[in-house]
Order: structure tokens, then C-alpha cells, then sequence
């Protein structure tokens, strides 16, 4: 992993030096040196993190009837070391996204930390429900350590990260039978899929014109999906967002009348102390998602002594590492350094 250079650290002793300079031709001398250093230092960062040459391969992890679910595998080309490796889940609400929603930087970063990356496929909602997605994220870790020795990584060393629902199934490895993962790191994820936030009509969505029944199901397909586009279906979205029914369309149960069968699909309700490290990373300005979630899932895992951190993005929204210039954005940037630390402490 390239070290990037801290020119701040420099700042005491130049400003040292700069009183004892007393004309002006060695100030500008001075001046051309600082000026120089820091050209240098984003060259060398700017080259050492972009110059990373990886490998991709593409594997069905699971058939199910005539329908084969894939992943998409990364690692250093030419690299024969055992390395711990992440699974990374997609969001988009269960309707939508695909492997192919990771963004390039964010995969070369983690690359160059020294982990490998699997980015999973899954079946989406609503033609595919909330306890068949759940069982394809179980399996897919499964798959992960039967073949440890082909990906060339250490299956006793899996992290899982997800972004939006799909940090919500992030969490929800926690607490998977026998496979939990080393440590979790979720993305403006939520615990509780039963509470008002998303089973009640959301103001900032109706703000955005009423989708009609009609056009919403339109989107819905009679066959197994498992890509899809925020544009193809985030009407759907809208729609359900918009009358409150989002875990039902999801799940196809009614979270008023069947409370206690979103018990086992809710992770704030599942922290036993067996429950894996957790690293929570959520804008405190968030439209979706209410920061709320993070907060409570926070709280009850300090009720249950569990190893985590919560890192509170002050004033930023959902999806803010895609928004917000990404990792260009120094506190996006160190953010995702702390999720290397994060991880590096269990690996």
C-alpha cells in the first residue's frame, strides 16, 4: 500500500526555517522548495495508488433452478500471497444494482490495502424476497471458504462491507450460523426494518411527484432478476416509498399484521455476544436512510459490549461516497482509511 506523503507534517520546521531568512532572494529559494515538495507529493501519491494492476475474475457462486448467480472476484495480478478478503454488497433498495456497482477507486483502494474483493450479484425484490436474497448472501460467503484454496485467500479472514440495503445485509451476516464474518463494515446501513421510516409514507419522496400504482408494478418482471439500473427501477422505488410499503413489496408480509416474522430479518434484534466487530459509517444529513438507524444500531450493540465503531459524516447525505467527489474528497478519503484500520485490527 502506497504511503501517501503528509506535507503538513513539515509545516513547524518551515516556519522556522522562514524567520531566519532575512532577504529575499533565499526566501524565494525557500518558497521554490516548498512549492516543489508538495508537486512531488502528489505525484507520488497520484502514482503510487493509480498504478495497481489487478486481476478480475467472474464466478457463478450459486444455481438455483435455471437461474445462476455470479460474483465478480479481484485480486493483485501475479500475486500468490493469502490474502484476507472482503465481500461487497450492493445497494439500491433490494430492487435494484449489481457486482457491478462498485465504484473503480473504492475497489483499487482496498486492492492496494491488501485485501482481495469478491462483489456479489444477488436476486432482487420484488420478483425474489427478503428470505431467498438473505439465503444467496449466506451462500455466498459459504462459497467464499470452500474455495479459499482456487481465490487464493484466507477464508477464516472474511469481511463484509455494504452500502445502503446492502449493508443492512451487511449486518445481517452477524448473526449467520457457524460463517459470521470477521468484522462488518456497513455504509448508511439500518437494523430495523419494522419501524415507521420505511412502513410509513416518506415526505422527501412524495416531494418528488406521485409514481401511480400502474406505472410502478409495470417494473416488476415475471422471471428472476439479479442486475438492474437505479433509472429501470427507481420508480418502484419511489412508489413504495411513497405509500409506505417498502418491506412489505419486498418480502410479500405485512410488518403491521406479522411483526414477529421480521424479527429474524431485523439485525438490531439479533446482537448476541457472539456478534462479529462492526464499523458503522453514516451522514448525519441522510434523505433515505435515517441517521436514526445507525444511531440505534450503535446503541445496542454498546448494550451487548460488541467490539465497534460509528463514524458520523456531519452534513453529509446518503450515498455520500459517491456524491461527493468520492475519495478526492480529503474526509471521504480518510474515512476509507479508517475502514483499512478498522479491518486491520482483525485480520
Amino acid at each position: 500500500m502506497a504511503k501517501l506523503f503528509n506535507a503538513a507534517a513539515y509545516a513547524p520546521d518551515v516556519i522556522h526555517h522562514l524567520s531566519n531568512y532575512k532577504n529575499i532572494y533565499n526566501m524565494k529559494k525557500l518558497i521554490f522548495s516548498i512549492v516543489f515538495v508538495l508537486l512531488c507529493a502528489d505525484f507520488y501519491s497520484q502514482t503510487n495508488e493509480s498504478k495497481i494492476e489487478y486481476e478480475k475474475k467472474t464466478f457463478v457462486y450459486k444455481i438455483i433452478e435455471q437461474d445462476s448467480i455470479k460474483s465478480d472476484f479481484y485480486r493483485i495480478s501475479k500475486d500468490k500471497t493469502v490474502r484476507p478478503i472482503i465481500v461487497w454488497i450492493h445497494g439500491g433498495a433490494l430492487i435494484w444494482g449489481s457486482s457491478n456497482s462498485l465504484p473503480k477507486e473504492q475497489l483499487e483502494f482496498y486492492l492496494n490495502a491488501g485485501y482481495s474483493l469478491l462483489s456479489i450479484d444477488y436476486r432482487l425484490a420484488p420478483e425474489t424476497k427478503l428470505n431467498e436474497i438473505f439465503e444467496d448472501v449466506k451462500d455466498a460467503i459459504l462459497w467464499v471458504r470452500n474455495n479459499d484454496t482456487q481465490l487464493q485467500i484466507d477464508s477464516k479472514r472474511i469481511f463484509v462491507i455494504g452500502h445502503s440495503a446492502g449493508g443492512y445485509l451487511a449486518l445481517m451476516t452477524g448473526y449467520i450460523p457457524d460463517i459470521p464474518p470477521r468484522a462488518i463494515i456497513s455504509f448508511y446501513g439500518y437494523g430495523d426494518i419494522q419501524s415507521e421510516w420505511c412502513n410509513q409514507p416518506n415526505s422527501f419522496y412524495i416531494n418528488y411527484g406521485a409514481v401511480s400504482k400502474e406505472k410502478a408494478f409495470k417494473l416488476i418482471r415475471s422471471s428472476t432478476l439479479t442486475k438492474a439500473t437505479n433509472n429501470e427501477r427507481f420508480d418502484l422505488y419511489l412508489y413504495c416509498r411513497q405509500q409506505g410499503i417498502w418491506t412489505n413489496v419486498v418480502s410479500s408480509h405485512d410488518p403491521v399484521k406479522e411483526p414477529e416474522y421480521f424479527d429474524q430479518f431485523c439485525p438490531i434484534k439479533n446482537i448476541s455476544s457472539s456478534f462479529p466487530p462492526v464499523l458503522l459509517i453514516h451522514g448525519d444529513k441522510d434523505t433515505d436512510v435515517p441517521f436514526e438507524q445507525s444511531v440505534l444500531m450503535d446503541e445496542a450493540l454498546s448494550r451487548k459490549n460488541i467490539d465497534h465503531q460509528f463514524i458520523q459524516m456531519t452534513g453529509f447525505d446518503h450515498a455520500f461516497d459517491k456524491l461527493k467527489g468520492g475519495l478526492s474528497n480529503s474526509q471521504i478519503s480518510n474515512t476509507f482509511w479508517e475502514v483499512i484500520k478498522f479491518m486491520n485490527k482483525y485480520k
